[in-house]
C-alpha cells in the first residue's frame, strides 16, 4: 500500500491460489486523495491473475464493513517475468525450460505414474482431465485419441477407457457466448462416441463456479460406475443421460429428439422451464430458445430467429441447464445444425 508491503502467502503455502486474503493496513499509510495498492503475484501454472468474485476485492475501516470501498475493476499490470517466451522477446535470449521436476514437462507425468503401470494388467481407465487443454479444443480430438491408442498398446489390452467431461465453472453468463470451455466439452465427447470402447460420464451440473476441482466426487464416482457396469460389465441398466439422436428444421422451429429418455425428458429437481437451449440462423447469432418437452424431444424456438438452423445446449463456461432423463441423468453440452 503506497509503497509498502501489508501482507502477503509464500508460494510454499498449500492451496495459496485458493486461500482468502484478509490484510491490515496502518492508518499511517493511507493519504487523503489518491492511495496505490500494488499486488505482487506468482503463478506457476497458468495465465495468472486474481482469483476469486470481483465483490471480495475491498478495502473498509476496522470494524465497518458496510464502509467498504470496491477495488474490483480494471487494474494495470506488467508482467515481470514469463516463462513462455513474449512475443517482444522472440529472437533474444530464451528464458529456462521448466526442467525434469516440473510438472507439465513433457513426459514427467507418464515416466513417474504410467510407465511403472505397464507391466501390470488393467481392467480399464478412467480419465479425469481436460481443464489445461481448454483453448486447444480441436488439439485434443488428436491427442486423446492417441494416447488411448499408445495405452491400450503398451498393456496390450483394448482397456475400456471412460472420460470424465469438464464441470461447470467460472461464473455465469446472463446471455449465449462463446466458450473454450463448452468447445473443450465437445471434443471430450468426440472422443467418447469416436473410440470404441470408450464412454462418458457428465458432470455439467455438479461443478462450483470458484473451484476448477469441485467437491462433489461422490456423483462423478457413480456416473462413472453405471458406465463401467453397463458397457464393460454387462449390466441391463441405464447409465447415461439424454442423448441428442436427431435435429430436425419444422417451419420456425427445431426439434431434438434424444435416445436415453425412456419415461420421456425430465426437468432437474427444482426447475420450473427447460433451461440451457440456444438457436441461431445463419449467421450463427445465438439466442436463448423457448423450449418445449414432448416425451423423447424437445421443441426450439425463438422470436430473434425467423429461420432457425443450430442449436447449442449447455455452451457456456457455467452453464444453467436442466435436462435430465427419469433416473435424473443429465444431458451433456453439444452443439448441432438441424436440416
Amino acid at each position: 500500500m503506497n509503497g509498502q508491503k501489508v501482507g502477503g502467502l509464500g508460494m510454499d503455502v498449500k492451496d495459496a491460489w485458493n486461500t482468502p486474503r484478509k490484510y491490515k493496513i496502518p492508518s499511517a499509510l493511507l493519504k487523503p486523495g489518491k492511495n496505490v495498492v500494488a499486488v505482487r503475484a506468482f503463478d506457476n501454472y497458468g495465465g495468472g491473475g486474481f482469483h476469486g468474485a470481483p465483490t471480495e476485492m475491498r478495502i473498509f475501516p476496522a470494524g465497518r464493513v458496510a464502509a467498504a470501498q470496491p477495488l474490483s475493476g480494471k487494474w494495470r499490470y506488467l508482467v515481470e517475468w514469463s516463462v513462455r517466451q513474449p512475443k517482444e522477446l522472440l529472437g533474444k535470449e530464451p528464458q529456462p525450460p521448466a526442467g525434469p521436476s516440473n510438472q507439465n514437462s513433457p513426459g514427467v507425468l507418464f515416466d513417474g505414474m504410467i510407465a511403472p503401470l505397464v507391466p501390470y494388467g488393467l481392467r480399464g481407465a478412467i480419465w479425469y482431465q481436460g481443464e489445461a487443454n481448454v483453448g486447444r479444443a480441436d488439439e485434443y480430438r488428436v491427442l486423446l485419441p492417441t494416447m488411448i491408442q499408445d495405452w491400450r498398446a503398451r498393456f496390450r489390452s483394448e482397456l475400456p477407457f471412460y472420460i470424465v467431461s469438464l464441470a461447470n465453472f467460472m461464473a455465469r453468463s446472463p446471455t449465449p457466448q462463446e466458450s473454450a470451455w463448452a468447445e473443450l466439452r465437445n471434443a471430450q465427447a468426440f472422443v467418447a462416441a469416436t473410440v470404441p470402447l470408450a464412454g462418458l460420464a457428465v458432470t455439467i451440473d455438479i461443478g462450483e463456479a470458484g473451484d476448477i476441482h469441485p467437491k462433489n466426487k461422490r456423483d462423478v464416482g457413480q456416473r462413472l460406475a453405471l458406465a463401467a457396469l453397463a458397457r464393460t460389465y454387462g449390466k441391463v441398466l441405464e447409465f447415461s443421460g439424454p442423448m441428442l439422436e436427431s435435429a430436425k428444421i419444422d417451419g420456425g422451429k427445431i426439434r431434438l429428439t434424444f435416445t436415453h429418455a425412456e419415461g420421456g425428458l425430465k426437468l432437474a429437481a427444482r426447475s420450473g422451464k427447460p433451461a440451457g437451449f440456444a438457436i441461431a440462423g445463419a449467421d450463427k447469432k445465438f439466442f436463448w430458445a423457448d423450449t418445449r418437452l414432448e416425451g423423447k424431444s424437445a421443441v426450439l424456438s425463438s422470436k430473434s430467429v425467423a429461420a432457425p438452423r443450430f442449436v447449442r445446449y449447455g455452451w457456456a463456461d457455467n452453464p444453467e441447464v436442466n435436462l435430465v432423463n427419469s433416473l435424473g441423468l443429465p444431458t451433456g453440452p453439444f452443439e448441432v445444425e438441424a436440416k
